[in-house]
């Protein structure tokens, strides 16, 4: 709601705020105007004292007039941050609390901390911002730092400032100080992020998100909730996020929230919040023995305040316990923390356990809602007493409303609340990227829509959307999907190993397989290596601070050459210094600097990424040759399989060099790239020439050095043992399991000593393939024949057929797992004439013929390994119409049921498909060679 007002106007209400709360500070050292409202005799303040005795301990509280600066900050300004947090959310406290404005001084001016780096290959010295890192103690415990303060701020307020002005207003100071300081000493929010005692507060009362909060995570505003922001000449706002905290409180509560539910400190947090806050309120009639003590208000102007430190803490039913106050006030409140984070975990486990037994809810879930309660539960209690003394003084109408009004927003809140959920927050995020996705794809969707936009779509009707499109066709899907992971990547939503995981949901929306997953990051590994790298850790604040420090860029290039075209940027010794002051606002590096300043010449970093596209090429190219080692000649059905995998990087590294050949078109460099290409994959280029339209895109120099005829390479090398193995072994990093435990038995022909070596850490690998292949490699003797492993030569021989060739690797598996291979000799039977067909038959090894029943006699057609039998029955459930006998010693057969067979033809579209495409080719064979027969009659 809040997070698109204008950051101009936010600015002066921060100012506005700012120096009325420095005023309400000044006036607790010098005020003496407002004791006089106070005064007994006073006409007609509400505030003035009524003598009336409130006790303390069975003792009257003389009472004296007071000025109004404590009154006021713990009675109203205190308690509407709290109401602002609940219902507004973060995304407005963040961005007027002054505290938090106070702390950007250091910012404004230009005084903060830096690093001082050096590249000791070029001596080139820059500086960073310093910033709290992660992996620190404070970036691992500011949790409880903050906590931690937040508890001496409470029992401070009871012991030393509650009522005595000179030491509240010095407490304030030296908060603001602290906040300026922290604001020198670390970069972007850090006072907000890893300091400030209100933090944990913010957390309760504004997560997931307020009442009124607005959505990040569907949000199309680049800038988003309170991140920060500046405001350019032109008046347009640009992020100045600095990524000191990831994920990030101010650009998604959301996501921060769901990111850090289970950490432990987050229980501490809110069971001790909700037992702390209990405990301050409670103290204060276990210090007076009543409750007219606090609602009074007396204990906010007691005069006597310090001096009863040292007196009895606690007056419990009459009597004094002879504790002292300066100790009783941490005992009580400590103890209700502890009581209220041990209850809280209690009820918590044993809710989880209620979940677990009756399959409720994910324990997620369960710990959120019970988050939710106590959010809800400790908000109403606060309210009926925080603020209750001034609000005492009106009128009884004003007080019910105000009641009614916070049990009525609060509710509101926790009904919103108690709906989320971890899968709901990722459903939406991922539905919004969808959404992105489509739009690109420029569909005809107003049809469907009634007058309705993309946007106004919950997650649910893009999903549906999606299914009924005409035009939303598999390629288009997969394009789509392509681009959600790539943007999920990016952002660090997801990584290589969870993505599969994270978006298993949007697959099976859109009808997606696992396969077709792991396909996609490897196109995307081809497109952009660094994407998939494990070292390199993407989040979606590094991805917002280096876009900038691109944009602030980007605009002085503009300003000082009056011209979009940034590649011939020469910038003024002013400019340069203004260049050195942004990297060090948003701590640049030298390798960020580098890949930023390539995208300001996209033909220099296009050419730069051909290079390492040709340098995988030509491994890759080396690696199908290293295949034909002598060796692995007589594993030639594995080695098929393999070989595939090879050719199918080789085929996404050409498509890709393709592409990037069309966005270089007449630059000097794409002629040599082009005969890079067709120098070291001729065939590859030539199949992409002819089937699809890439001469239409492509310059005619660069379509002409792609087709010219030149003389074949003739590659005599041969490859060592030791070389075919290294190959063998990247392999063994492949997505697929089947190709990894391929890999893994060519490998034991080859060196059973060094699979002896390997084997052993694969059996943890979690595809059961791949740890099974593993562990009976280790109980063989060396260089077992392929019949060793069962389960593996089903695989390899129904991979290699033409009836399933190119079926999703899942699908091969469940036909692998339902399959059964059998054994005949010489003249054996395999299935006869009439008999009613129950099986698809695969033939791995020897041979078999089929008798057909002709009317002019048999005719008799040789079968051989890798043929499938009685394909067309199988799907008609019909009867064989021929009889198929085995013809050598040792015929072995691979037999799938009808039944498994239908299973996976009703739960795997894409199979389904395949088996229609291969029949109907099969079909028009056999109408083909019908033809021909009558005609030559």
């Amino acid at each position: 709601m809040f997070a698109q007002l204008p950051e101009r106007q936010m600015h002066w209400v921060r100012w506005i705020l700012t120096i009325g709360w420095l005023l309400v500070i000044a006036s607790l050292f010098y005020d003496p105007w407002t004791a006089a409202l106070t005064e007994p005799d006073h006409p007609w303040s509400p505030l003035r004292i009524s003598g009336e005795c409130v006790q303390v301990q069975g003792n009257c509280l003389v009472e004296q007039p007071y000025p109004l600066g404590a009154t006021l900050f713990w009675g109203a300004i205190v308690p509407s941050g709290i109401l602002i947090l609940l219902v507004f959310g973060h995304e407005l406290w963040r961005r007027i609390c002054p505290l938090s404005f106070l702390s950007q001084i250091p910012r404004a001016l230009g005084w903060q901390r830096q690093f001082k780096r050096e590249n000791k290959k070029t001596g080139k010295v820059r500086y960073e911002l310093a910033k709290v890192k992660s992996d620190s103690w404070l970036g691992r415990n500011y949790s409880y730092v903050q906590f931690g303060w937040l508890f001496v701020g409470l029992c401070g307020r009871i012991l030393f400032f509650n009522a005595d002005r000179l030491i509240l207003g010095l407490w304030l100071l030296f908060t603001i100080a602290a906040a300026i300081a922290v604001g020198y000493f670390y970069g972007g929010k850090s006072w907000c992020q890893y300091f400030c005692p209100m933090a944990p507060v913010q957390t309760i009362f504004s997560e997931p998100r307020g009442l009124l909060g607005s959505k990040a995570h569907v949000s199309e505003q680049r800038i988003t909730q309170s991140m920060c922001r500046t405001v350019l000449p032109d008046g347009n706002e640009q992020s100045a996020c600095v990524a000191c905290q990831s994920p990030c409180f101010d650009i998604d509560s959301e996501r921060t929230y769901w990111d850090e539910l289970n950490k432990p400190e987050e229980s501490l947090i809110r069971y001790g919040y909700v037992g702390l806050v209990i405990g301050y309120f409670v103290y204060y009639y276990l210090y007076a023995g009543n409750w007219n003590y606090y609602f009074s208000g007396i204990w906010n102007r007691d005069p006597n305040q310090l001096a009863a430190l040292m007196n009895p803490g606690l007056y419990v039913f009459g009597n004094v316990i002879n504790i002292p106050k300066l100790f009783a006030v941490p005992l009580v409140l400590g103890g209700s923390t502890a009581i209220g984070y041990i209850i809280g975990k209690f009820i918590e486990k044993r809710a989880k356990s209620y979940s677990r037994q009756h399959h409720a809810m994910n324990p997620d879930t369960v710990r959120h809602r019970i988050f939710a309660i106590c959010t809800f539960g400790i908000f109403n209690f606060f309210f009926f007493f925080a603020g209750r003394p001034l609000l005492r003084l009106t009128p009884l109408w004003v007080q019910f409303g105000f009641d009614v009004s916070i049990v009525f927003l609060s509710t509101l809140w926790l009904q919103q609340t108690w709906r989320r959920n971890p899968d709901l927050y990722s459903r939406e995020s991922l539905a919004s990227r969808f959404r992105k996705q489509l739009e690109k794809l420029q569909l005809d969707v107003s049809q469907f829509l009634e007058g309705r936009s993309l946007d106004d779509l919950h997650a649910n009707e893009v999903y549906v959307l999606a299914k009924v499109l005409p035009g939303f066709t598999r390629e288009k899907r997969h394009e789509a999907y392509k681009g959600v992971v790539r943007e999920a990547l990016e952002e660090g939503y997801v990584n290589t190993s969870s993505s599969l995981e994270v978006l298993q949901q949007m697959r099976q929306e859109l009808g997606i397989p696992d396969d077709e997953h792991r396909e996609v990051l490897e196109e995307l590994g081809i497109e952009d290596a660094e994407l998939l790298n494990p070292h390199h850790q993407r989040t979606l604040e590094n991805q917002i601070r280096l876009s900038g420090y691109q944009k602030s860029l980007e605009r002085l290039m503009r300003l000082q050459q009056r011209q979009p075209d940034l590649a011939t940027f020469d910038p003024s010794q002013q400019d340069s210094a203004t260049i050195r002051s942004l990297r060090r606002e948003y701590s640049i590096t030298q390798q960020e600097e580098d890949w930023i300043s390539s995208g300001f010449a996209p033909e220099v970093g296009e050419v730069q990424k051909a290079e390492v596209l040709l340098a995988r090429l030509s491994e890759w190219v080396a690696c199908d040759r290293a295949f034909s080692h002598l060796t692995l000649h007589e594993h030639q059905a594995v080695l098929t399989l393999l070989r595939e995998s090879v050719q199918r990087k080789q085929e996404l590294i050409v498509r890709s060099l393709l592409e990037t050949l069309t966005t270089l078109q007449d630059n000097p460099n794409a002629i040599a790239i082009a005969q890079s290409l067709k120098q070291r994959s001729p065939q590859l280029v030539a199949d992409y020439l002819n089937r699809e339209h890439w001469q239409n895109h492509l310059h005619p120099e660069i379509v002409q050095s792609l087709t010219q005829p030149e003389e074949p390479l003739t590659n005599s090398l041969e490859f060592s043992t030791q070389e075919t193995l290294s190959y063998l072994e990247i392999l063994l990093q492949h997505y697929n399991p089947l190709v990894k435990a391929a890999a893994l038995y060519l490998i034991a022909q080859l060196d059973s000593e060094r699979v002896q070596t390997i084997a052993p850490e694969l059996r943890y690998e979690s595809h059961p393939l791949i740890r099974e292949t593993a562990e009976q490699l280790l109980s063989l003797p060396p260089s077992p024949p392929l019949t060793a492993f069962p389960t593996l030569e089903k695989l390899v021989y129904l991979f290699n057929s033409d009836f399933f060739h190119r079926i999703q690797t899942e699908t091969l598996m469940a036909l692998g797992d339902r399959a059964e291979v059998k054994t005949y000799s010489t003249g054996d039977v395999i299935t006869e004439a009439g008999d009613t067909c129950r099986e698809l038959l695969l033939l791995l090894e020897g041979d078999a013929s089929i008798h057909y029943q002709l009317a002019d006699g048999v005719r008799v057609e040789r079968l051989h390994p890798g043929q499938t039998l009685d394909e067309l029955e199988v799907l008609t459930h019909s009867n064989s119409e021929n009889t198929i006998i085995a013809d050598s010693e040792k015929t072995r057969i691979l037999a799938i049921s009808v039944d498994a067979f239908d299973d996976l033809l009703d739960h795997d579209p894409d199979f389904a498909r395949r088996i229609l495409e291969l029949e109907s080719q099969q079909l028009q064979r056999l109408v083909k060679s019908g033809q021909g027969r009558i005609q030559g009659t």
